[in-house]
C-alpha cells in the first residue's frame, strides 16, 4: 500500500485516473474468473427447471390425490361452446349452467351486441395506446360516467381488468405507514393489493364490525391512514354485511372505506344499483370514498371500475400503474359495458326476475334440507358438502345428469366448507331450477 501511495504522489492526474482504471479492470476480470471456475452442478434442478419446483408439485400431487381417493377426473377447465349463459354446450351436450356471472344475461342480448359490434367498426378492436397518451375515446368517458351516475357518486374510471383494478388501486392508494382491515372472506386481489401496498394488514372475522371497531379504538393512532375493505355480495358465500355500521365505524375513526360490488353491482338493490340502494333508506353513497366493481359480470364486458369522488379518480388516472401502463379498454369491451348500465337503468325488471329466481333456487334448496349457509338476498347461492373430495364427486354425478356447477374445494376454502357454487342468471327458468335443486338433493344423498 506505501509503495502504491508513493507512485500515486508522483502521477499527474489523469495519470492516476488511468492507473485507477487498470487496477479496477484487473480486480473485476479476477473475480469474473474465480466465479466462472466454480462448478454450478450443485445448484438445486428446482432451482432453475419450473417443473422441480416444489409448487409445481404441490399441485400435481394435490390433484392426483383428489383424483385417487374420489375416482373423479378434473373438473377444470371445460371447453364451451357459444354464450356463458344459464345453457352452455359442452362436449357437444348442452346442460343447465351454473357457472356464470352473467347475471341479468347482456352477454347475449341484441342491444348490447349492436353497440359492441358498432364500437369496433368505428373504433376497431383496440384502442392500441395509454388513455394518458392516445388511447382516449369518447365512449371511455360515457362510460364512467354512467357508472358515476349508477352509484351516486362524482366520478369513476375503468380498468382493463378486475383484478388489477383492486391490486393496483390498494398497493398505489396506501404504503406503510398504513393499515388496512379487510373481512376474512375478501377476494385475492385485495389482498394482493395490501402487500403491494405495504400497509400492515389485519383480517377480522367474516361481517364482524364489532372486532373492526375494536381494533381501531386500540391502534388508529399507530398509523397515518386506515382503509377498512369489505364486499357488496362476498362470492363465496352470497351474503351481504352491514354496510352503515362500517360507515359508522370509517367516520368515527377518520378513515377510508372500500367497498368491492364485483357481486352486488347489477344484483341487488330494488334496481340492481347494488349495496348502496339495498341500503338507501340508511346511507348515502358518497360516505363510501372507494367504490370498485368488475363489468365482467352484470354488465357483459371485461375489466374494473373504481368510483368515488373526484380527487381520487383524478390522481388515479394520472398515477396509478395498471392505468397510466396500459393500453385502455378496448372499444368493444366498452360499448359493451356502456349498453348493459343503459339496458340496466331502462329495464330494472331484469333485477326483478333475478330476484324471484334466487329466492326460489334457496327456498327448494332449503325444502330440500341443502346447507347453503349465509346466502340471503343474492345471486350466489353455495350448497355446502364439506369435503373437497365428495364436492368434486358430487359435481360430477350433477354434470352427469345435465348440470354444470363447479366446486369450490381446499385451499380456496377450508376443507369442511367445500361447496358448490351456483350463480343464478336471468335467463334460468322455474322448471331448470326445479331440475337442479332435486338433482342436486338426490346425488349428494348417495355419495
Amino acid at each position: 500500500m506505501t509503495d502504491l501511495t508513493t507512485k500515486l504522489s508522483t502521477l499527474s492526474a489523469a495519470e492516476k485516473r488511468s492507473l485507477l482504471k487498470q487496477l479496477i479492470k484487473k480486480k473485476t476480470s479476477a473475480v469474473a474468473t474465480s466465479t466462472n471456475d466454480k462448478d454450478n452442478d450443485d445448484i438445486p434442478l428446482a432451482y432453475y427447471d419450473f417443473s422441480h419446483s416444489p409448487q409445481y408439485r404441490n399441485l400435481e400431487q394435490m390433484i392426483a390425490g383428489i383424483k385417487t381417493k374420489g375416482g373423479v377426473v378434473d373438473p377444470y377447465f371445460k371447453v364451451r361452446e357459444g354464450v356463458n349463459s344459464n345453457t352452455v354446450v359442452i362436449n357437444s351436450r348442452e346442460v343447465i349452467n351454473y357457472s356464470s356471472y352473467n347475471y341479468l344475461g347482456f352477454a347475449q342480448d341484441p342491444d348490447v351486441c349492436l353497440a359492441t359490434k358498432e364500437a369496433i367498426e368505428r373504433y376497431g378492436t383496440s384502442v392500441s395506446a395509454s388513455r394518458l397518451l392516445s388511447g382516449e375515446i369518447p365512449i371511455h368517458r360515457e362510460l364512467e360516467q354512467e357508472i358515476a351516475s349508477l352509484i351516486g357518486v362524482e366520478d369513476a374510471i375503468v380498468f382493463t381488468a378486475g383484478h388489477a383494478t383492486n391490486e393496483s388501486t390498494i398497493g398505489h392508494l396506501f404504503d406503510k405507514n398504513d393499515l388496512i382491515l379487510h373481512d376474512e372472506l375478501i377476494h385475492n386481489s385485495i389482498i394482493q393489493g395490501c402487500l403491494l401496498s405495504g400497509s400492515t394488514r389485519i383480517s377480522f372475522p367474516h361481517n364482524d364490525w364489532q372486532t373492526v371497531d375494536q381494533i381501531l379504538t386500540e391502534q388508529r393512532r399507530r398509523y397515518k391512514r386506515i382503509l377498512i375493505v369489505i364486499e357488496g355480495v362476498y362470492s363465496m358465500d352470497g351474503d351481504i354485511p352491514d354496510l352503515p355500521k362500517f360507515i359508522e365505524i370509517k367516520k368515527r375513526h377518520k378513515g377510508f372505506l372500500m367497498v368491492d360490488e364485483a357481486h352486488s353491482m347489477g344484483v341487488i338493490g330494488d334496481r340492481g344499483r347494488g349495496i348502496a340502494e339495498y341500503y338507501s333508506d340508511r346511507i348515502n353513497p358518497t360516505d363510501v370514498d372507494l367504490w370498485m366493481g368488475t363489468i365482467s359480470k352484470s354488465f357483459a364486458s371485461c375489466g374494473g371500475y373504481i368510483a368515488g369522488c373526484q380527487a381520487v379518480v383524478r390522481y388515479l388516472k394520472y398515477t396509478a400503474p395498471a392505468f397510466v401502463y396500459s393500453a385502455g379498454m378496448s372499444p368493444g369491451n366498452t360499448a359493451a359495458a356502456l349498453a348493459s348500465i343503459r339496458k340496466l337503468k331502462a329495464e330494472p325488471e331484469r333485477v326483478q326476475s333475478l330476484h324471484e329466481r334466487a329466492k326460489l333456487f334457496l327456498q327448494l334448496a332449503s325444502d330440500r334440507g341443502l346447507n347453503t349457509g349465509m346466502s340471503k338476498h343474492s345471486a350466489v347461492i353455495p350448497v355446502i358438502v364439506g369435503n373437497s373430495v365428495r364436492c368434486i364427486q358430487l359435481s360430477q354425478a350433477v354434470f352427469n345428469r345435465g348440470i354444470n356447477v363447479m366446486p369450490q374445494i381446499y385451499p380456496a376454502v377450508e376443507d369442511k366448507a367445500a361447496r358448490l357454487r351456483f350463480f343464478i342468471n336471468f335467463n334460468h327458468t322455474p322448471e331448470q331450477i326445479h331440475f337442479t335443486v332435486n338433482a342436486v338433493a338426490e346425488e349428494l344423498a348417495q355419495i
